[in-house]
């Protein structure tokens, strides 16, 4: 496995994906569907639903198998032998790529932006959930350097509906871990999940707003949450796990990988209760909205026999998120085509996979590699507004998700008030950037860069005073200009 990352040219273009996405707003958790499936005990996709009873006294309330089984006697059977377990039981290590993607009608629908490796270690009833940033630079067996989040799509265009089947090859060889199960859901799937079980209870650490979450079409909206314990809906969970573009540190996607961790243990914490685990009725709803929107390689007994091992989970679910961090295991940096990618601090995924495979032991480190390396981080420190100079209505909205994407630290959008503007400049309102910023900024955006606003942005009005035109917060203000390329 070594080879296969080691000899990765960080410095090569990217070349978009099979099915390249002008909007990547898809990050949510649709892997908990898999908890439903394992907690419910009832993976019985390869029985038809009608066949089973409807009152919910015909079931056994501890396993929810029906109490007259009848023709499901050899299904019981063939659960419980000897030779059904999961691949991975005998070194006490299952684990299973759990993947998120828009699906069929959204933009990019096989990019997948949820990209979590789930393990299980039976000796201990512990459960660990690594998640992989969707912008990490890997090997694709064929395609040289490319996002891990494309792997899926990759193989859907070579043969499709085994994308599933293909990412669980990559993720293998990319982390050297045994991963011999994947399950691959979509959108409509974790919504109406949520709902059937009456929806989840979040604990939201601090408050954010997103100006930029994906609305109808290609518009976009403002979403709020404030902090504190509440109640979500299955559409206030997808807002809350999908959000990207958040303000006060919640915009970007380690930050969303955490939401979507947290609100998974709300929903294991959901399903576990009495009233959703005991009611076959409502397991069976869920059944029914699930059938079109997932695809695994698990079978019937394997998941019988994981529902049983989730019943007896002790403590937390334990949780990491490979990221840029001081402390993390990544580096973040721009491709010459302008892609933001990120790669292994010492080149290599040799301290990544250390950590992966020591992740349920106490002693697991803590501290990310500093082995020098000649990629340097690309800090979000400097906090950017965009503006629109020209008539073209979203495209300051556009650029600055584009930014959002890169790294960067974005304000909202606004219309700049001298448009039309001719040329696309960056205004350096902060003297103190880093250069580096400033200059990853320029391969993204194209321009000159100016430390002296123009005197549109300050307006005087009848009686001597002015009005800034441009939000006070920035660091950089950039005026996208008619010549601006999209």
């Amino acid at each position: 496995m070594a080879e296969i990352v080691k000899n990765i040219n960080w410095l090569d273009p990217m070349p978009a994906p099979p099915t390249p996405s002008p909007k990547k707003h898809r990050g949510w958790i649709f892997f908990i569907i898999l908890i439903v499936v394992f907690l419910s005990s009832c993976g019985v996709r390869k029985l038809t639903l009608a066949q089973w009873p409807t009152d919910p006294t015909n079931y056994d309330p501890i396993t929810l198998r029906p109490k007259n089984i009848g023709f499901l006697q050899s299904v019981k059977n063939f659960v419980f032998r000897s030779d059904n377990l999961l691949q991975g039981q005998a070194n006490d290590r299952i684990n299973i790529l759990l993947l998120g993607m828009g699906g069929v009608g959204h933009d990019g629908p096989f990019l997948t932006d949820t990209n979590i490796i789930l393990s299980v270690e039976p000796s201990t009833n512990q459960i660990a959930m690594i998640s992989v940033p969707r912008d990490l630079g890997i090997e694709l067996n064929g395609y040289g350097l490319r996002k891990i989040n494309s792997a899926n799509a990759f193989g859907e265009a070579n043969s499709p509906g085994n994308g599933g089947e293909y990412a669980r090859e990559i993720f293998a060889k990319t982390f050297d871990l045994d991963i011999p199960y994947y399950i691959r859901v979509d959108f409509k799937a974790f919504e109406e999940l949520i709902d059937a079980v009456g929806g989840v209870t979040v604990d939201v650490p601090r408050a954010f707003s997103d100006s930029q979450f994906p609305g109808a079409g290609y518009s976009y909206q403002t979403i709020s949450f404030s902090a504190g314990r509440q109640a979500m809906t299955g559409l206030v969970a997808l807002e809350y796990a999908r959000s990207r573009h958040g303000n006060n540190g919640e915009g970007s996607d380690f930050a969303r990988a955490r939401r979507q961790q947290q609100v998974l243990t709300a929903l294991k914490e959901k399903l576990l209760s009495f009233g959703t685990y005991t009611n076959p009725i409502k397991v069976r709803d869920i059944l029914q909205s699930l059938t079109t929107h997932i695809s695994a390689n698990l079978d019937f007994g394997q998941l019988m026999y994981l529902a049983g091992l989730s019943k007896d989970i002790t403590g937390g679910i334990k949780m990491m998120v490979l990221d840029n961090q001081d402390d993390g295991y990544l580096n973040s940096y721009i491709a010459p085509n302008g892609a933001f990618v990120l790669t292994p601090k010492t080149n290599n995924f040799d301290d990544i996979n250390l950590a992966i495979k020591n992740v349920f032991s106490s002693e697991m480190a803590k501290v990310a590699p500093t082995t020098p390396t000649e990629n340097k981080p690309i800090f979000s420190s400097a906090k950017i507004e965009v503006q629109n100079g020209t008539w073209q209505v979203g495209l300051a909205a556009k650029t600055g998700a584009r930014l959002q994407d890169a790294g960067f630290t974005a304000l909202p959008a606004s219309n700049a008030v001298g448009r039309p503007v001719a040329k696309t400049t960056i205004y350096l309102k902060n003297s103190k950037i880093d250069k580096e910023i400033i200059s990853a900024l320029n391969k993204i955006i194209i321009g000159p860069v100016e430390t002296i606003l123009p005197d549109w942005m300050t307006v005087i009005d009848e009686n001597n005073s002015s009005t800034l035109k441009f939000n006070t917060e920035a660091d950089i203000i950039v005026v996208l200009g008619e010549n601006f390329n999209e």
